[in-house]
């Protein structure tokens, strides 16, 4: 494989605009051209009340899970604007989805107990089940939208779990117009998509027309199986997804798919 196997390429990147710019810099350094267009907003819950009172039970709980670098990021938001610190985590065990929520955690003097094998939350789940958590105390903070599966599979097993908004996922206003225009003016040839809701919101955005006709001849390339199911579900057909469920995974795994056709 060369050294920039993305030349010539158009790529979209529906991720937010503030996490955008890590997967774009890496696409570029291997040739690509990088439209940014986010498909989501990443925004504070329209009421902190249910975040306030986990952090103020924090000592209650025995295990607080993390499912993206977000949740991190407006947790650690929250606490410090009620002049808190990370000592009151110190009797908690932390649980990170992924590298790249381990990475945050670090970044703020966390320690990280447990991150699955897989980047998922059935991957959690299968490594809960050893752990014997019945009876224990779990915060789960996270969107307001997400999959329910943690949650659910967590009380089987016996754990009481509150799960608590940290941040919500908006469409980004006015994107419609701007998105289609796009289509018009640009000769894509990959759309990325990092998480179910970047897919939800770009193919609502576009509902009202044929998504089969529009993605015809673009590549298709989703970080993660979950990401995937749901491109799945609007049509669309994935054509790229690595093996790991990060950003520098998926970067490879599109450059290795260029350079192979």
């Amino acid at each position: 494989m060369g050294k920039r196997p993305l030349l010539g390429k158009k790529i979209l990147v529906t991720r937010a605009r503030d996490q955008s710019s890590e997967f774009a810099i890496r696409l570029r350094n291997l040739g690509a051209e990088v439209i940014e267009y986010p498909t989501i907003e990443i925004l504070p819950p329209p009421s902190w009340d249910g975040l306030d009172r986990a952090i103020n039970e924090l000592r209650s709980y025995d295990w607080i899970i993390f499912t993206s670098a977000n949740g991190v990021n407006f947790f650690w938001q929250r606490l410090t604007d009620k002049g808190k610190n990370s000592s009151l985590l110190s009797s908690l065990k932390i649980c990170a989805i992924g590298p790249a929520t381990a990475k945050e955690l670090k970044k703020k003097g966390i320690g990280v107990d447990y991150v699955p094998k897989k980047f998922v939350a059935e991957s959690i789940l299968q490594g809960f089940r050893k752990m014997m958590i019945q009876g224990k105390r779990i915060l789960l903070a996270r969107a307001k939208v997400a999959r329910d599966i943690l949650p659910k599979g967590l009380r089987k097993m016996g754990a009481e779990v509150d799960v608590v908004e940290a941040y919500r996922t908006l469409k980004p206003r006015g994107g419609k117009k701007r998105l289609k225009q796009l289509f018009t003016d640009e000769k894509m040839d990959i759309i990325t998509f990092t998480s179910s809701s970047t897919v939800n919101h770009f193919a609502e955005l576009l509902k009202e027309d044929d998504l089969k006709i529009l993605l015809r001849g673009i590549t298709i390339a989703c970080i993660g199986p979950i990401t995937a199911q749901t491109a799945k579900k609007w049509g669309m057909r994935v054509q790229i997804q690595p093996r790991q469920y990060t950003i520098p995974a998926l970067t490879r795994a599109i450059a290795r798919y260029f350079a192979q056709n």
